[in-house]
């Protein structure tokens, strides 16, 4: 029996998709799927022809391939992966490699990759992003785990990743554990920022300056040509130029309701354990709660009407608060990615990651979600300094920020005026105030805790590291809390 150079657990549409793209790359691939009917319908119409081999039980599977085995994972994250890697370990030999290309949690997968070495087997939790086009044509690709493992599986991921600029591949190795999940899991993150920043920007055209989804249209297309190119802005430019059979905007006629499967939650699960104040990402999260409510809101905005009125400016105003909005969305943009990269950082020292950050911009610059020519910028500042201590800090992303807080400030000033929600924005801007500020009123918060807590306070008098504590009333005594941060 002829053996297959990888195989793949789970026929859904990535997981087809992305055993076309290694077939193409010339790969043998070999598949399995729960249920059977699925082998069989893949294997007689798309791989029909193709160097793709069905199975019908995890041991046929396991029998037809290459050692060291090498079997990817493309099913519901949790439980179910738990389960599958039980049915296989005792399928499998030393060094053999298991690979989840799902949405895990990156905790989970660190678990695992744990679990699985103490078998002798190699556990590899990659994040794919791109969705099906990406998983076809080349997705972005971030493997994080066994490092031992990378050699075997570099070949075929950096094959079958999308390729940018020199044709560099999106996919690298990410570091050990649940690395390359937790990279995944911020860019998830970011994601939920750029959309919703994408969606105030679209809400304030449509709202507060009244154009038309044409007119929006040639907006997004301009945006697209410039610093702002990116696959969300260019599939908004799309959407806002697609009409319902009736020939309206069939974005009119979707409900405001938002889903979401968890990723961007855990990204500020994370960052709350780590200290960093992920505010963007953290009001994107809460915007689709928010719009979930859609019963509740529809109630209030009866009984808490408030008038929005469409500006009437000339069309030179007009323009202007358009181009106010792009130099927001940007400016926003780059605290989003800084934040996001503050947290990887952080996390890196909690977890002894070694992350290459110009690297992981590489990884995003093509085939997923978040690709923009944006990302470059950073690739550029982490080559030139890979021990940069803020995004903001390098000398391009400073000097950029700093052109755009004008028009930034006045859309959220005009947003505010006008009552037109713009969470993200607005917390870009009073994050972007906050990091900028020499002193902030938490004195007078550690005051405060220190009179109902007895929780002590530092002076800026005296050597940081030294605590003190007040009796602010004369009756609480001398006695002071324990001092540690959660």
């Amino acid at each position: 029996m002829k053996q297959s150079d990888i195989g793949l657990i789970g026929l859904a549409v990535m997981g087809e998709n992305l055993v076309m793209n290694m077939e193409s790359k010339g790969f043998a691939v070999s598949v399995f799927n729960r249920t059977a009917s699925k082998v069989t319908d893949f294997i007689s119409g798309r791989a029909k022809g193709k160097n793709i081999t069905g199975t019908y039980s995890l041991e046929e599977l396991v029998s037809t391939l290459k050692k060291p085995r090498k079997i990817m994972l493309m099913i519901k994250a949790g439980k179910a992966v738990d389960d599958m890697i039980e049915q296989l370990i005792p399928l499998l030999e030393k060094g053999d490699i298991v690979i989840d290309g799902g949405n895990s949690h990156f905790p989970d997968t660190a678990r695992r990759w744990e679990y699985l070495e103490s078998k002798g087997l190699l556990y590899i939790g990659t994040g794919v992003s791109g969705g099906e086009e990406g998983a076809l044509k080349g997705p972005s690709i971030m493997p994080g785990g066994s490092k031992q493992a990378w050699e075997y599986i570099k070949p075929i991921f950096q094959a079958i990743a999308a390729k940018v600029d020199d044709d560099s591949p999106c996919c690298d190795w990410v570091g050990e554990g649940g690395a390359g999940h937790f990279v995944k899991m911020v860019h998830n993150g970011i994601e939920y920022g750029d959309m919703q920043l994408i969606c105030e920007a679209y809400h304030l055209m449509k709202d507060m300056l009244g154009l038309s989804y044409p007119e929006m249209h040639k907006v997004f297309e301009e945006w697209n040509k410039g610093e702002l190119e990116s696959y969300l802005i260019e599939i908004t430019r799309d959407i806002l130029a697609y009409n319902d059979e009736d020939g309206t905007p069939l974005a009119e006629k979707i409900l405001d309701t938002a889903g979401q499967k968890g990723t961007g939650k855990w990204t500020v699960f994370a960052a709350l354990d780590e200290g960093i104040p992920l505010t963007l990402i953290g009001e994107a999260v809460f915007s689709r709660c928010l719009s979930a409510m859609k019963e509740e809101r529809l109630h209030a905005s009866k009984v808490l009407e408030g008038e929005i009125v469409k500006s009437g400016l000339t069309p030179e105003q007009k323009n202007q608060a358009v181009e106010n909005i792009r130099q927001a969305l940007l400016a926003s943009k780059i605290v989003s990615y800084t934040q996001g990269y503050m947290l990887m950082k952080t996390a890196a020292k909690t977890y002894g990651w070694n992350l290459n950050y110009g690297g992981i911009a590489l990884m995003w610059r093509g085939g997923c979600i978040i690709r923009s020519v944006f990302l470059g910028k950073i690739k550029e500042a982490y080559d030139k300094n890979p021990g940069l201590e803020n995004l903001l800090l390098d000398d391009y992303f400073t000097d950029k920020i700093k052109s755009l807080v004008p028009g930034w400030r006045e859309t959220v000033v005009s947003a505010v005026k006008e009552g037109i929600p713009v969470p993200a924005l607005s917390a870009a801007l009073s994050w972007f105030d906050g990091y900028r500020c020499e002193r902030l009123p938490a004195n007078l918060l550690q005051a405060q805790r220190d009179y109902f807590g007895a929780h002590t306070y530092e002076r800026t008098d005296r050597p940081r590291g030294e605590f003190f504590h007040t009796n602010w009333t004369g009756e609480g005594g001398d006695t002071a809390s324990t001092v540690y941060n959660v």
